[in-house]
């Protein structure tokens, strides 16, 4: 059975793997390099981006933008802050699941 100190023990040990794990990829991500000059975004130009909008319309747009953004996310730096994130939702939620737990445990074992 659940006891609340087994939750904050897993929960202090989901923290510690994970934020270890963010400053770790932090540490070993290469530095930022500034933009090659010569290489354009496709999305950043006007012409393309009137091109994708006739073709698909303003969600065709707005989804490129996305996946643009959320590949960002997974690289360099940024997937440490990715991997922080991830690590406080899935320790907020483990928290929550063991504590409904918990409380539904005491509740049908006096009723």
């Amino acid at each position: 059975m659940l006891s609340q100190k087994k939750i904050n023990h897993v929960s202090v040990a989901l923290l510690l793997l994970g934020l270890g794990g963010a400053v770790i990829i932090y540490a070993l991500a290469p530095s930022e390099s500034p933009e090659d000059p010569w290489r354009t975004d496709p999305l950043g130009q006007r012409r393309y981006a009137r091109q994708m909008q006739v073709m698909g319309g303003k969600a065709n747009l707005l989804s490129a933008d996305f996946v643009d953004w959320l590949g960002d996310r997974w690289h360099g730096r940024n997937l440490a802050g990715t991997v922080v994130t991830l690590t406080l939702v899935a320790t907020g939620g483990y928290r929550f699941v063991a504590g409904r737990r918990l409380i539904h445990a005491a509740t049908s074992a006096s009723g």
